[in-house]
This record gives structure tokens, C-alpha cells and sequence, in this order.
């Protein structure tokens, strides 16, 4: 029975000869596989020949990327000239009188309630359209027919007794300030002008005159009082006509008494001095 255990361990063991032999195959298997990779692959030191011969690759060196440039700087735009606005028409000079008077005035309430603005104050020398030439002596608020409102009283240079009652609100569209002193001069070279007469059409040369003396227009009275004076010198003229004379000489000569600073008696005079002189007939 020992013997068969013996024999069979015997059996299963490799013998030394077949190790070996395996033992040797395995490199030289080895060995023959990397000459045929030599044999196939090119010794690096040889040169290719042949027109199938491929030339090297060599790697392109990647191109740096272009610097940005910096932008240009733009030129500042230049600016177009500016125009010239329009020269602007001359207005009318006002009176320095007129100027102050204006700056003086404050705002007035109307009969609506809205805010007016006035040149006059009280004290002012104005003239008026139909009485010539006043002085405004107090400004006080009435309630006429259930309305109230601000008013400017009046007082008339010729007629100290005459008052005459102006609505606030409307006494700049109805009275006007007193002629300068360079003004008064020129009113009396109106004198020196060819008179106008009558014609034949003496209605229509009434209503002409009339108009004038409603006019509030100074250089207007003027003319009336020149014009009625050579008249009357000339052929006479009618008690109508001598009583819109006397009116004209009385207005004229209140506010050249204004203007002037004199007294009305002293106005008429220079009004008297500055008239023509009516001829006297050849002997």
C-alpha cells in the first residue's frame, strides 16, 4: 500500500526534462517576435529611397496670435458754428417817464378777480381824451351797479372842480402820460406847417376837426388850433367853430403847462408867440 501512494506522486510530478524544454521555448519565442519587429520597422539611421519613400512629418509650430491694436482714438468732431439769431426789430422807445412809471405800478385785481398790471399810480400827470390834461389824486374802491371795483379819480388841470372817475382795469386803454420837453418843442413847430382850410365842403372839414380834438393825440390839437386861427384871421369863422378853437388853445396849453412845468397863463403866451402873425394890409 505504500508503495502505490508512492508511485502515483511519481506519476503527477513533471519530469525535469519537460521543464526545461518549456522553460527554453518560452524565450526563444520571445526573442523571434522582436526580430521580426525590428526586421519590419526601419532603422532610424536609414534613408529612405524611392519615390515611395515618405519624407518625415514635422509638426508646424503653432502661429502666435496676432496683438490686438489698441483702437484709434477719434478726433473730436468739431462743432458747427452757431448760428446767428435774426437781429430782432427796433421797437418804439417809451418815454423814460413812461419807464418808471411802469416799474413803479404794482398788480391790480380786475373785476374777475385776474391779476392787471397798471403804469399809473396816484400822482401821476396824465392827459385825457376828452378833458386834456389831469393829475390822478386818490385811487378807492366803489360798488357800482352791485360790482365793485377799483377806481382812479381825476382831477382836470383847467377845471380844478371837474373829477372824473376811470375804472382801474381799463385806464391804461383810456388815458395816457404827459408829453416830454423835447416833445413840447416839437408841438410847437407844428405852427410853422401850411394851414388847412376849410374848401368847399365845410361839414366834411368839421367832422375832421372834431376828430382830431377826440383824438388825444397832442400834435393832432396842434393842428387844430392852427388851423381855426388862420381861419379866423383870414374870413372868420362860425361861434361853433370859436368854441372848439377856445377848447383847443385850453387843452394844448394845460399839458404844455405839464411838460414845460410852467403855468397855463405862460403856456398860451408861448402858444400866442409861436402862431403866425396875420399880415398887415399895405397902405
Amino acid at each position: 500500500m505504500p508503495e502505490t501512494g508512492s508511485a502515483t506522486a511519481a506519476a503527477d510530478a513533471p519530469s525535469p526534462d519537460k521543464e526545461g524544454s518549456g522553460s527554453e521555448k518560452a524565450p526563444a519565442r520571445k526573442s523571434a517576435e522582436a526580430g521580426e519587429k525590428s526586421a519590419k520597422a526601419p532603422a532610424p539611421d536609414a534613408t529612405p529611397s524611392g519615390s515611395d519613400a515618405k519624407a518625415p512629418e514635422v509638426k508646424a509650430k503653432p502661429k502666435k496670435a496676432p496683438a490686438k491694436k489698441a483702437p484709434a482714438k477719434k478726433a473730436p468732431a468739431k462743432k458747427a458754428p452757431a448760428k446767428k439769431a435774426p437781429a430782432k426789430p427796433r421797437s418804439r422807445k417809451v418815454p423814460a417817464k413812461r419807464v418808471r412809471a411802469r416799474k413803479r405800478a404794482g398788480a391790480t385785481k380786475s373785476s374777475g378777480g385776474k391779476k392787471k398790471q397798471t403804469s399809473f399810480r396816484v400822482g401821476d400827470k396824465v392827459v385825457h381824451p376828452h378833458h386834456g390834461a389831469a393829475e390822478i389824486i386818490k385811487r378807492s374802491k366803489l360798488d357800482l351797479a352791485g360790482e365793485p371795483r377799483q377806481y382812479f379819480e381825476l382831477e382836470i388841470a383847467t377845471e380844478s372842480s371837474l373829477k372824473v372817475l376811470i375804472p382801474v382795469d381799463t385806464i391804461d386803454e383810456t388815458i395816457r402820460p404827459v408829453i416830454t420837453k423835447t416833445a413840447a418843442g416839437k408841438v410847437l413847430l407844428k405852427f410853422k406847417e401850411d394851414p388847412q382850410d376849410s374848401g368847399a365842403n365845410w361839414s366834411r372839414w368839421y367832422k375832421v376837426l372834431n376828430e382830431k380834438m377826440t383824438s388825444g393825440d397832442i400834435f393832432q390839437v396842434a393842428e387844430v388850433v392852427r388851423d381855426l386861427t388862420h381861419a379866423q384871421l383870414a374870413k372868420g369863422i362860425s361861434p361853433a367853430l370859436k368854441r372848439m378853437l377856445s377848447k383847443a388853445r385850453t387843452t394844448l396849453s394845460s399839458e404844455l403847462a405839464f411838460a414845460l412845468r410852467i403855468t397855463p397863463d405862460q403856456a398860451l403866451e408861448r402858444i400866442d408867440r409861436a402862431l403866425p402873425k396875420p399880415e398887415e394890409p399895405e397902405e
